[in-house]
């Protein structure tokens, strides 16, 4: 492993014990694990080879992060992605046995123009924007989509393996929108059968549909964060309540220790004074890393047992924190990960996000190790 003060220690068995979670919850449906940015900072290669014990599917956003997961996991396993732009070339993926999301009829062109020059059949997944107002197709085009679809289908060019949407407010149970997406995407059900398609796989909810919608879990499932072991939503149930464990514990060596008195201004723009004597530590990870710069003066970590707290600014490399009397530098600093440490839930409070961004922003200097 590359020399550096901080690192970050992945547990592959929690990986496979939250897709297991998910299992329980969702019953017989098909697990499609997502590892879209580099497995939400967990590290793509090594997490889908733990996620495949548990998952039949995996999911990556970009074209490109499908090319190098196959490389990584080999031949064999199915990998959706959904975002590429107009004028790709689809021909990569298809001849690397790749999934490919349909939302637009560029799109559908591209598809055709791909297996014209490879010969191969391409996968695809048409989508419905259900409620979203991103991706897929509007469902007054659906129709019209799924009929070019079926020609191409027909034709052996195209296999419609699946039918998709995503859910906007699936972390807000009782919002009602996700009952009104279900609606729609059983008229974009009616319509595609109406076309001749038969998809294998409906699919629409990730970890909070997967979680808190019933209805709306089909024959597919798509964990991503839960996979991770944070919550979709902490307001409405914490990981921990719903069975999850973090996979990721950040932690690092203290580089600097100091005591100071009273009235010591602390980093950029003395945002933080000591009010009484202080002993204070420096920790080697900043906003390069991906340590979000709101959360100066407030986020929380465990130095020497103790609870503590960012005191002043986060800057680009690092960041002062208050320490107990006995630790000194070489001691280990710990931002977040299980057990009676902080989770990214609570850095995620600290900084006013979610805990999505606060694991997927992790920096790529910062060494990542396994275990499990």
């Amino acid at each position: 492993m590359i020399p550096y003060p901080a690192r970050a220690r992945i547990d592959l068995t929690a990986i496979r014990d939250n897709l297991a979670r998910v299992r329980e919850v969702v019953g017989d449906r098909a697990v499609l694990a997502v590892v879209k940015a580099d497995a939400y900072g967990h590290g793509r290669g090594p997490v889908s080879a733990a996620a495949l014990e548990r998952a039949d599917y995996l999911g990556v956003a970009q074209v490109g992060e499908a090319l190098r997961l196959r490389g990584e996991v080999g031949p064999g396993p199915r990998i959706l992605a959904w975002i590429y732009a107009p004028g790709y070339d689809l021909g990569e993926a298809l001849a690397a046995d790749v999934d490919v999301s349909v939302g637009a009829f560029w799109a559908i062109e591209a598809i055709r123009r791909a297996t014209s020059l490879t010969g191969v059949q391409a996968r695809v997944h048409l989508k419905v924007d259900t409620g979203m107002a991103r991706g897929g197709f509007d469902p007054a085009d659906l129709p019209a989509a799924a009929a070019r679809l079926r020609e191409l289908e027909a034709e052996g060019r195209v296999a419609v393996i699946g039918l998709w949407s995503h859910l906007a407010r699936a972390d807000e149970p009782d919002c009602g929108q996700t009952e009104r997406q279900i609606a729609v995407f059983e008229e974009a059900r009616a319509a595609a059968s109406r076309a001749g398609l038969t998809p294998q796989l409906c699919h629409l909810a990730a970890s909070g549909g997967a979680f808190w919608h019933p209805a709306a879990r089909y024959d597919m499932v798509r964990p991503g964060i839960a996979m991770y072991g944070l919550s979709p939503n902490p307001d409405v149930a914490t990981a921990q309540a719903m069975g999850l464990r973090p996979a990721m514990t950040l932690s690092a060596d203290l580089i600097v220790d100091r005591d100071v008195p009273e009235n010591t201004g602390i980093s950029y723009g003395h945002t933080d004074v000591t009010a009484a004597p202080a002993r204070l530590g420096v920790v080697p990870l900043g906003y390069a890393d991906g340590i979000p710069r709101a959360a100066s003066n407030r986020g929380p970590l465990v130095v020497g047992g103790m609870r503590t707290r960012i005191r002043g600014r986060v800057c680009m490399d690092q960041f002062v924190a208050e320490i107990p009397r006995a630790c000194e530098a070489g001691d280990t600093a710990y931002l977040f990960g299980g057990g009676d440490l902080p989770t990214a839930d609570d850095w995620a409070e600290a900084a006013q996000t979610i805990g999505y961004e606060i694991v997927s922003r992790l920096g790529a200097r910062v060494p990542r190790s396994y275990h499990g």
